[in-house]
């Protein structure tokens, strides 16, 4: 995690950002968490750890994060943005409860050939994509 703070502040440098103590902190704790995110969950993290950091300065500082694509933001329920930190991982795409809201990623070589696929036969260079399946796990259809 050392080295995505610091590939972060080259980047911010980059972009003639300063590194304040505030950034560096939320940065800390963003590049950690191990599951989708909020910012609101974020700001939480936060507090829970003692650190005093603005709602302002969480969610200005995950839009730089996305801008330099540490972190991808989602919108897998309408209306509820989610975060998700990159750095380290490969592709994936996700399985989405609609009861429970449970996330589940997977990665499957046929779904990428198969997109390929229907983007070459319709003359794309496909660039990034993102599948998102929704429907009911199966502790939900239990229910």
């Amino acid at each position: 995690m050392a080295t995505a703070v610091n590939d972060v502040l080259d980047y911010l440098r980059e972009q003639g950002l300063r590194s304040t103590e505030a950034r560096r902190r939320i940065l800390a704790v963003a590049l950690g968490m191990d599951d989708h995110f909020t910012a609101d969950g974020l700001l939480e993290a936060l507090r829970e750890a003692g650190q005093r950091v603005s709602r302002a300065s969480v969610y200005r500082t995950l839009a730089l994060l996305v801008d330099g694509g540490f972190v991808e933001s989602r919108e897998f329920q309408r209306g509820h943005l989610t975060y998700e930190v990159m750095v380290g991982q490969d592709h994936h795409d996700h399985l989405i409860c609609t009861g429970c809201e449970k996330i589940v990623e997977f990665e499957n070589d046929e779904i990428e050939r198969l997109q390929d696929d229907v983007a070459s036969a319709h003359g794309f260079d496909l660039q990034s994509h993102s599948l998102r399946l929704y429907g009911r796990c199966a502790d939900c259809r239990l229910a």
